[in-house]
């Protein structure tokens, strides 16, 4: 038996190390004695230690010449600096008390005058007492009121879609609708003058994206019809790409509205998908306040040519939140791949029924639609001539953008219109200037940015003219 063993070891080792050819053990030789050479003699693999030791007057030098970087990058010398510091006290209505000071509101997107209505704040007071003043998860995670699949529902029949889906910011809810389709190596062809929101979804999407040039239909046929031609040289490639168009109703940047029919017509012959943010619209443009869609009364086509609508109850609905609408099967995808909805808490009962008094009070007044776009004319006429600056937008757009003709080189135009806006705060008149972020595309030019609001009166409309008028003289005469 311990021959048979013996026997058995020979075998397994000694038989195939001496079966094994002479080149193949020589190099494992060396390969073995290089090994034990770094590891028993070479300096930079053996073990030491790093911990350098100093002396207690060492320590104390190395403390105190420590200089800590900055928590942020100090300001360079041309540098936008930080505007001074205003605070709202009370409800930003039709009048806003800034720093103490009354002045007649122009800055604020409350198009209908919502904030501080009497119906909206006692339906929200009696929410709070009913629901409290949170959701506390996100829709799936318990989350989801009955005030939410309410509000879903009075969204729907309102815009006449559907289905509708509510996010907790609007925001965020045309940034998660937008790549909650379209994905990589998907074609997407948007407007150059879309708003941060949207640019975020198309980064977000991975997409290629096709920027036309703002509001240019040639521009934007020409880019469709030469991505058609490539699709024919690769029909294949073509059936696994979706494509998209994304635009906004009414641009927040620059006051002028899609032109809808001619979208719709490029969409059905070129056979794409078709996104419209009403961000702004919803509430201020159509017989109704349904937004873009509404507004060409007369036009054949409507909500049902457009694929995906989004919106906002931050601006008109004096809510928060955002939403989006089009058909069940649309929809009902975002419940799952809407990043902004499936991660983010829902919105509060006490707003969400704010916005559900809200869009009761747009369905039955619905005459303050055309009270709107008359007070968005009258101020744009009495803003006429105004020295140094060009007045643009729509005639119906309730947001006005003014922007300087012309300024002299050495002085920069965001100082000329803070200036502006400084001279008319000193007249108790509330002005913005439009701000951007430097990341932004196609970054619009600076501008002062006025909102009209329906609960204006024309004298308070025609003074607050009068006192940006002499402002820009003041400044630019």
């Amino acid at each position: 038996m311990a021959s048979e063993a013996h026997l058995s070891i020979y075998d397994a080792v000694v038989g195939p190390i001496l079966g094994t050819p002479f080149y193949h053990l020589a190099v494992e030789c060396v390969l073995v004695l290089g090994l034990l050479y770094l590891i028993f003699f070479s300096k930079s693999y053996r073990m030491r230690s790093t911990k350098e030791t100093f002396t207690p007057q060492e320590e104390e030098e190395l403390i105190r010449d420590w200089q800590p970087e900055p928590l942020v990058p100090l300001p360079s010398a041309d540098a936008v600096q930080v505007l001074p510091e205003r605070i709202i006290s009370g409800t930003p209505g039709p009048f806003a008390v800034v720093n103490g000071k009354r002045c007649l509101n122009l800055s604020s997107f409350n198009f209908l005058g919502f904030l501080g209505n009497r119906e909206i704040e006692d339906a929200a007071t009696k929410s709070v007492r009913k629901y409290g003043v949170g959701s506390c998860g996100p829709r799936g995670f318990y989350g989801t009121f009955d005030v939410h699949l309410d509000l879903e529902s009075k969204l729907a029949e309102f815009t006449g879609t559907q289905e509708a889906i509510l996010y907790a910011y609007a925001f965020s809810a045309i940034a998660s609708a937008i790549p909650a389709y379209s994905k990589r190596d998907d074609i997407i062809f948007a407007d150059e003058g879309v708003h941060f929101a949207i640019q975020k979804g198309l980064q977000a999407s991975r997409s290629t994206v096709k920027y036309f040039r703002h509001n240019d239909m040639d521009h934007l046929e020409s880019l469709l019809k030469k991505q058609k031609e490539e699709d024919m040289k690769n029909p294949k490639k073509a059936q696994a790409t979706r494509q998209f168009m994304v635009v906004e109703g009414l641009y927040i940047n620059y006051g002028d509205i899609c032109p809808f029919p001619k979208l719709v017509e490029l969409k059905y012959k070129y056979k794409v998908r078709l996104f419209v943010d009403e961000t702004i619209s919803f509430g201020s443009l159509g017989p109704n306040g349904c937004g873009v869609t509404e507004h060409f009364e007369g036009e054949k086509y409507g909500i049902k040519d457009v694929d995906l609508m989004s919106g906002s109850l931050e601006h008109a609905v004096a809510s928060i939140g955002g939403f989006c609408c089009g058909t069940s099967y649309v929809v009902d995808h975002q419940r799952l791949s809407g990043t902004g909805y499936v991660f983010s808490a829902s919105p509060p009962p006490l707003l969400v029924e704010s916005a559900i008094v809200g869009l009761k009070l747009m369905a039955e007044k619905k005459g303050m639609f055309t009270d709107l776009r008359f007070q968005s004319r009258f101020l744009r006429k009495q803003l006429e001539g105004i020295e140094g600056m060009s007045v643009e937008g729509d005639p119906v757009s309730p947001i006005i953008h003014l922007r300087c003709v012309a300024v002299a080189e050495e002085r920069q135009e965001d100082e000329v219109l803070q200036q502006i806006v400084d001279r008319a705060y000193n007249q108790n008149v509330l002005l913005t200037r439009a701000e951007y972020l430097q990341e932004e595309r196609n970054m619009p030019k600076p501008s002062i940015r006025l909102a009209v609001c329906l609960s204006h009166s024309e004298d308070e409309m025609r003074e607050a003219a009068r006192v940006i008028k002499q402002a820009a003289k003041d400044v630019l005469g």
